[in-house]
């Protein structure tokens, strides 16, 4: 059964296995305290889920907010990476005991997991992420999951639980993703504006979708905004998983959100193999190549890449690493795993495979990227 409507996330037929996604402007109050009753009626959603069959991932934001306050940090933590650091270091002690006792009141098991953005750009360190989660479903417990904000730097971090959420959800095998948002879905415009409407239903994020997104976060406590919304939204699409973001400001947010059936859900494409999904969620590439027209069109049917249609190269990629692929107008059309490293890639752009053994000085590959390894977007 595929997944069409808000309703069908919370059913354990259409949605055996769903990410929650909760913000820091929702778990910590102004006052950098937990919102215990509120989070208490979100724990009891979340255990009803469970009763009812469905297995939940919980990815919580929140543990910078509350270390700040335990540190007495300006700017709520965030006024250098050092301070987030050190917050993360306090707060993510209190965010997994909260987890843990409320969880623990409906007899449900609370399991840490701390992610950085390389252990799910790491294909090893991916399955592994993937093997700890299967494993912890499949015992009964409910996954709580955080950026490692203690360790991340600015070059290796998600920056927001938006897009950790679908990675996430990705890696778990998950068929949904649920955004509790400070806003009950996105708009066609900045829906402080006269007569913003809110769009339902998309059907792929498309460069219009992206332009009706603001970037910032209305709270001050979180680190996403509209437009990591849809950069998640566009990693779960990939990977067959549907998103949907909802307001989550109300007592019981699931429930209300359903009820009124009011939100964005972002319809998924058809899943993919596990190892394209993987490709087609990763977030940073080491480098790109250009193509021209001709390698498009080939691109589009399924065909290879070959080093004849190339037109340039970007990075000091090696081989085996995750490349773009960017059509003549400027585009991402596919990302892949090179067979040759930037310098090769270089030498060899332009010419055809019968001239590779001249120019590289041994027997080349049959491809630049071969499509066994590459997913179009």
């Amino acid at each position: 059964m595929k997944i069409t409507q808000l309703a069908h996330l919370i059913d354990a037929k259409t949605c055996p296995r769903l990410v929650v996604k909760v913000g820091s402007a929702l778990l910590v109050g102004k006052d950098g305290e937990p919102r215990r009753e509120w989070l208490t009626a979100l724990v009891a959603e979340i255990a009803a889920a469970r009763a009812a069959g469905q297995e939940v991932i919980v990815v919580s934001s929140g543990a910078i907010a509350l270390g700040a306050r335990k540190l007495a940090l300006a700017k709520g933590g965030r006024g250098s990476l050092s301070d987030a650091q050190a917050a993360a270091s306090v707060g993510q002690i209190a965010l997994a005991g909260l987890w843990a006792e409320l969880l623990g009141l409906h007899g449900l098991t609370a399991a840490q997991i701390l992610l950085t953005l390389e252990d799910l750009e790491d294909r090893r360190r991916y399955l592994n992420a993937t093997a700890t989660l299967g494993t912890l479903l499949a015992a009964g417990a409910v996954p709580v999951i955080n950026e490692n904000d203690s360790v991340a730097t600015q070059e290796i971090r998600f920056g927001d639980n938006d897009r950790l959420a679908a990675r996430v959800g990705q890696a778990a095998g998950a068929s949904g993703v649920l955004l509790l948002s400070d806003i009950d879905g996105l708009y066609d415009r900045d829906p402080r504006q006269p007569g913003a409407l809110r769009i339902p239903v998309v059907r792929g994020v498309t460069p219009e979708i992206h332009a009706m997104a603001t970037g910032g976060s209305s709270s001050g406590l979180g680190s996403g905004g509209m437009t990591s919304k849809l950069q998640a939204a566009e990693i779960a699409e990939l990977a067959g998983m549907a998103l949907a973001i909802i307001d989550g400001q109300p007592v019981s947010p699931i429930g209300t959100a359903i009820t009124a059936d009011r939100g964005t859900l972002f319809l998924p494409r058809g899943r993919k193999q596990a190892r394209k999904a993987w490709l087609g969620g990763r977030m940073r590439m080491r480098g790109a190549v250009h193509v021209d027209a001709g390698a498009a069109a080939a691109l589009e049917r399924g065909s290879s890449l070959l080093a004849a249609g190339i037109t340039g190269v970007d990075g000091d990629f090696q081989r085996g690493d995750a490349i773009a692929v960017i059509g003549p107008d400027g585009q991402t059309l596919a990302r892949g795993l090179s067979e040759y490293h930037a310098a090769e890639c270089k030498v060899l752009k332009g010419h055809h495979s019968r001239e590779h053994e001249a120019l590289l000085g041994y027997a080349p590959r049959s491809a630049l990227i071969h499509r066994d390894q590459m997913v179009l977007l």
